[in-house]
């Protein structure tokens, strides 16, 4: 294999990115361009190397989110922003990992609790990481208890990458300072679209 390759593994949050994805929407009518945000991860990856682009591939990617049961989210109209996101999800090879969300009522509030994703998230992270010996591997993610799984992808001699978009302060997107502190390289999105003017553009498109 040609020295200059990189392989990429790609780990996304769905409740992180969502969460990014309701700030971007809320404040500037946008959504993320999944392929454009890949594209920008080989960039960054081939900049990290001082290589070309073309040899930098994203050889997996996955997705791992909790969901509504059908009827649950029939009722809240969610079936159509769903099923448009996955295409989004399968046109750029994205494997989508989903459980199942429940809601919980305690003194008459009611509770969306989201169980077993996180540690899905990490299993699945260090096994493939372990059996593809990925180069890089890209968390994108806030959550500071995937501190540990950044620690064990360290110790496995894989440049870890954190990639965040603190869309704006109080949105919910922001990220643990000790997961940042664990990551090899820490790419801020907010900082890319302050340093390039087009960058925002490139990246998300109108909803």
């Amino acid at each position: 294999m040609n020295n200059s390759y990189k392989s990429i593994g790609l780990f996304i949050d769905g409740g992180y990115y969502a969460k990014v994805n309701e700030a971007l929407e809320s404040l500037m009518g946008l959504n993320v361009k999944m392929g454009a945000l890949m594209n920008l991860i080989r960039q960054q990856v081939a900049g990290l190397c001082g290589t070309d682009m073309a040899e930098c591939h994203i050889t997996e990617s996955h997705y791992f989110r909790g969901r509504y049961r059908v009827n649950n989210a029939n009722s809240k109209h969610l079936l159509y922003s769903e099923r448009k996101f996955e295409d989004s999800l399968i046109e750029n090879d994205v494997v989508f990992h989903y459980k199942h969300l429940k809601e919980v009522e305690k003194g008459g509030n009611v509770t969306v609790v989201e169980k077993g994703i996180d540690v899905w998230f990490a299993l699945e992270a260090y096994e493939l990481s372990v059996l593809r010996k990925f180069d890089f591997v890209v968390l994108i993610t806030g959550d500071a208890d995937h501190e540990m799984l950044v620690r064990k992808l360290n110790a496995l001699k894989i440049h870890t990458i954190l990639l965040t978009w603190d869309v704006q302060e109080g949105q919910g997107t922001s990220t643990a300072r000790l997961l940042r502190e664990e990551a090899c390289t820490h790419i801020e999105l907010s900082k890319l679209v302050v340093q390039d003017g087009e960058l925002l553009k490139k990246l998300c498109m109108a909803v």
